[in-house]
């Protein structure tokens, strides 16, 4: 994914040892592209995009790095207004949207910048409503809609399973992250997941259950639907 420059997060340091997760080279090769989303959610129509946030990671010589992030708010469609539910919970209102590009614009532009040949994974806490999004826009985005997923709530679950809830106010509680002030946006959102996401893999190299990341996939993986086998009718010849 194209950088905005780099910027290096300890996390934990371990006279510069982690565990097994992130010795593994698949690990090392990948990037971690946290992803947000915010939208409306028009009776009789999917949810439409108005805004999106990403923030991509690796983890290089110890420490992870930040290599690309971005923002930006969606224009949706007529029938798809932002309503006052909507931005009592985002803050969004119809005027910020209305002056946005649309769904089109933006997320072929954030699919350019998914570089062909890399491996990336895309992380999201609850996916599935990501998941759908981007899936529903593939057209515009077909590099990104082939993407799959890390989902943070099975991560926590398994790393953390006495928990009241996975839900993520629950899960920066438990890690001491502070809640932002504009929760709900996008770029917060994706902010506060990464610095789970990073807490988890922590934990994950200190439990020691989780030795490379086809074990990681196997508990928190999300497979995208463009990746699923297609489904024959039951007549095909």
């Amino acid at each position: 994914m194209a950088g905005t420059g780099r910027r290096r997060h300890g996390i934990r340091e371990n006279g510069g040892h982690m565990g097994g997760l992130t010795e593994d080279p698949a690990f090392l090769a990948t990037t971690f592209v946290v992803i947000d989303f915010e939208a409306t959610t028009p009776k009789g129509h999917p949810a439409q995009p108005i805004e999106v946030a990403v923030l991509a990671l690796r983890y290089e010589k110890g420490a992870w790095t930040t290599v690309g992030q971005s923002a930006s708010l969606m224009r949706p469609p007529a029938f798809a207004p932002v309503t006052p539910a909507v931005t009592a919970q985002t803050g969004l209102t119809p005027e910020q949207v209305g002056q946005a590009p649309g769904p089109a614009e933006v997320l072929s532009a954030l699919d350019r910048r998914f570089a062909a040949g890399k491996q990336y994974l895309l992380v999201a806490q609850h996916a599935a409503t990501e998941a759908n999004l981007i899936y529903n826009q593939r057209a515009h985005c077909p590099a990104l809609a082939h993407l799959d997923f890390l989902d943070t709530i099975p991560f926590a679950k398994h790393l953390i399973p006495g928990l009241p809830n996975h839900k993520l106010d629950t899960l920066l509680a438990h890690f001491s992250i502070k809640h932002p002030a504009d929760r709900h946006r996008a770029a917060a959102d994706v902010d506060v997941t990464a610095q789970v996401f990073l807490q988890l893999v922590s934990a994950a190299d200190e439990d020691g259950q989780l030795s490379d990341l086809a074990a990681l996939v196997k508990i928190a993986g999300r497979t995208a639907k463009c990746n699923m086998p297609a489904q024959g009718g039951l007549f095909d010849i």
